[in-house]
């Protein structure tokens, strides 16, 4: 299965703590950038932050066992690299909406998950497998 990087572009009111933040607490790498937008890899995928009024809402939604922020966004890792990011989130103190646990384990699409706010109030989850294979398994 080829997986296609995917291009995301939000608004944040500050691009110092938006380097900062994705750059060093996520470990994104930082691309082109000018004083009114910043790209970063974000694992993998291109993340562009804007200079303008973030809009996050605040609706949550279910994923059938909880309640998750709604709208939310991150990335799927392998999970030697999702529980390297987790240390390093609890090493910078980030709260979490949803601790880092497993879900659906030891059934098709177990996956390793977690979620947290940025600081700008974007919600991001973070799903480990320890096969890609099982992303889309029902």
């Amino acid at each position: 299965m080829d997986i296609n990087a995917f291009h995301l572009a939000l608004h944040v009111p500050d691009l110092k703590m938006a380097k900062e933040y994705y750059g060093n607490t996520l470990g994104c790498t930082i691309g082109r950038q000018t004083e009114l937008w910043v790209d970063f890899d974000f694992f993998g995928h291109q993340l562009t932050l804007h200079l303008g009024a973030a809009l996050p809402s605040g609706a949550t939604g279910t994923d059938g066992e909880r309640s998750v922020p709604m709208p939310h966004f991150g990335a799927i890792l392998s999970i030697d690299n999702w529980q390297t990011l987790a240390n390093r989130l609890k090493a910078a103190d980030v709260r979490f909406i949803i601790e880092p646990t497993v879900r659906f384990r030891g059934k098709p699409g177990e996956q390793s998950t977690m979620f947290f706010r940025d600081p700008f109030g974007y919600a991001l989850e973070f799903k480990g497998f320890a096969q890609q294979s099982q992303i889309f398994e029902t």
